[in-house]
């Protein structure tokens, strides 16, 4: 509900089951509730049903989409295909990012089985987006703007079942990539020590939404992996902002719902959790890793001027508040911290004794008075609407017309009587009472033959009775048909993560007869490829071979050594540009 305060067009939320963050379940109860809430805005409600399924839950499944849909959930995110061979009722579905959508081939196997929207892969660059939409423009296209990233595409991450037993397509990802490694060559060669070598920064693409507009993206999408509401306002209303913009100098683009937002704060992602940001592969390939640590650092507040007994002194025009959380990196690059038990001005008195050095860059991990800011309402989101009053015959008629088009209108019987002074501020000083619904009145038109008398209780009596019948004027759901096809793809098109008999019969039935099978479904003995990854390490570390650091000093091939003595063997496929991570140091790349 915060996201759609805070001027969210479609929000996506998990149920009990299902969805790709287990922790973050809620009840169909919970969903109804913020449905009937983001309707009101003709903002949609999207439920993730993004894993993978065992035949044992096949039937829940369907008993759940039917439960959501009678809860007015407007579209399904989903990865199995299973669901295109159940009984479900005419809601759209939506093709998770989850089933690896990086080419036209199949985004146009998608829409040609009448998937209606797709989730592109975060690794699609400006020109990949703009060439599936090209090949495939009758599809709505959705992509990844802003918050964490997973270093492997997803769906093809297999490394949290493998070493943890912790399947991260039934969202339980234990973040294999959020963990230390060191790097050692052919010859034990240490290249980097203990360093979070996989964890990515996190994405931000704030400067392109413009070009991914322009490119085909019709839906941004914010990741918010188990954030607060804090969080969730402030990325919301910094990218409703910016958005915005956008759309007042480009008329061709249109909102996707209603209302205007009014903020009492000023949104900015800087102050919000973050691993540093990155655009990722949008344009080219930059540096976009965060070795030192995969927690957020905060922002950038300042370098210590002096170390003065238990005082810290900080240079810089950042203020400070009892109780911030301040992190720094020490001499050996590890991320300390510390709390702020006192702050007079650029004087800091830390809640325990901190060994730091002048010179040290200080960045706010935790912000007291932004939270405390942030904890209150900070948005309110209202439909504009313009009143009209006439006489009639038997009456008066009240109509309410939103901002949309949509009008509603009620005649009231009531007795004409003369007024000794004119009625109009009157009037529209009562009907402009909208108090905490929804709306906003932009005017009132009063058209009377004549000066009437209302009196004011009775005009307020049908100004709610009015109000009530648009509450019930809610946007309605398109629904498409509930027969999804089946559809033969490009031979570029291969089945992956095949965990139960009906989605081996859409496979099949589309003409793919070699099923590869989910590793949650197989012994994991059989699983070499833990990861396939666009990021490369050695790019990242500029050991590429491409690069002009073409004689750096280590042996083929290298190895990711975990803290409890796990190696995993890296191997490059620089033709296309790819890492992959392997269980096993033995095994040959397939």
């Amino acid at each position: 509900m915060a996201a759609v305060d805070h001027g969210a067009d479609a929000v996506y939320i998990g149920a009990q089951r299902f969805g790709a963050r287990a922790a973050a379940g809620n009840s169909v109860e919970d969903i109804a509730t913020l449905c009937r809430y983001a309707h009101k805005f003709a903002a949609k409600v999207y439920v993730t049903v993004n894993t993978i399924l065992y035949d044992e839950e096949l039937d829940a499944t369907e008993k759940l989409v039917w439960q959501l849909y009678e809860a007015g959930v407007d579209a399904l995110i989903v990865q199995d295909l299973a669901l295109l061979k159940m009984n479900l009722p005419p809601i759209p579905l939506h093709a998770s990012t989850q089933m690896d959508n990086r080419t036209p081939e199949q985004v146009q196997w998608l829409a040609d089985m009448g998937y209606s929207q797709v989730v592109l892969a975060r690794e699609c660059s400006l020109e990949q987006i703009r060439l599936i939409h090209e090949t495939v423009p009758q599809i709505p296209l959705e992509a990844f703007v802003h918050g964490a990233l997973c270093v492997s595409y997803s769906g093809r991450c297999q490394a949290s079942q493998f070493c943890f037993s912790r399947s991260a397509n039934r969202g339980q990802c234990a973040q294999f990539c959020r963990l230390p490694f060191s790097l050692v060559d052919a010859e034990g060669k240490v290249l980097a020590k203990e360093k979070y070598l996989l964890s990515l920064r996190d994405m931000n693409r704030t400067a392109s939404l413009e070009k991914m507009m322009d490119a085909g993206i019709r839906s941004f999408k914010i990741e918010g992996r188990l954030k607060d509401v804090s969080y969730v306002k402030n990325v919301t209303a910094w990218y409703r902002r910016r958005i915005d913009e956008i759309l007042r100098r480009r008329p061709e683009y249109g909102r996707a719902s209603l209302g205007t937002v009014e903020l009492n704060f000023q949104p900015n992602p800087q102050r919000s959790f973050s691993r540093g940001f990155t655009e990722y592969f949008l344009h080219e390939r930059t540096k976009m890793a965060s070795f030192h640590t995969p927690k957020s650092m905060g922002q950038d507040v300042g370098v210590v001027k002096e170390v003065r007994g238990g005082c810290i002194i900080v240079s810089g025009v950042a203020s400070f508040a009892n109780g911030d959380g301040l992190c720094y990196l020490d001499s050996e690059g590890k991320l300390k911290g510390f709390r702020v038990n006192r702050a007079d001005g650029n004087h800091l008195y830390p809640a325990e004794p901190v060994n730091i050095r002048p010179r040290t860059p200080l960045y706010r991990s935790f912000d007291q008075e932004w939270e405390r800011m942030m904890a209150r309402p900070t948005a309110v989101r209202t439909l504009s609407v313009e009143w009209t009053v006439s006489d009639v015959e038997e009456g008066f008629c009240l109509k309410l017309k939103r901002e949309d088009g949509v009008w509603v209108e009620r005649t009231f019987p009531w007795e004409h009587q003369l007024a000794k002074t004119d009625q109009t501020a009157n009037i529209e000083e009562q009907l402009s009472k909208l108090g905490d619904t929804a709306y906003r009145s932009s005017g009132v038109q009063v058209c009377f033959s004549d000066s009437w008398f209302i009196p004011r209780s009775q005009l307020a009596a049908w100004r709610r009775e009015v109000v009530e019948l648009m509450d019930a004027e809610l946007p309605k759901r398109q629904p498409q048909s509930a027969e999804m096809r089946i559809a033969r793809p490009s031979a570029s098109i291969k089945s992956f993560n095949v965990s139960n008999s009906l989605s081996e019969n859409v496979y099949k039935a589309s003409g793919i007869s070699a099923i590869q099978q989910a590793i949650e479904v197989k012994p994991s003995s059989d699983v070499t490829t833990l990861m396939e990854c666009r990021y490369c390490l050695r790019n990242e570390m500029g050991l590429c071979p491409k690069s002009q650091n073409k004689h750096a000093d280590y042996k083929l091939p290298l190895f990711l050594l975990s803290q409890d003595g796990k190696r995993f063997q890296l191997k490059f496929d620089c033709v296309q540009c790819k890492m992959y991570v392997m269980s096993d140091e033995k095994t040959s790349l397939k």
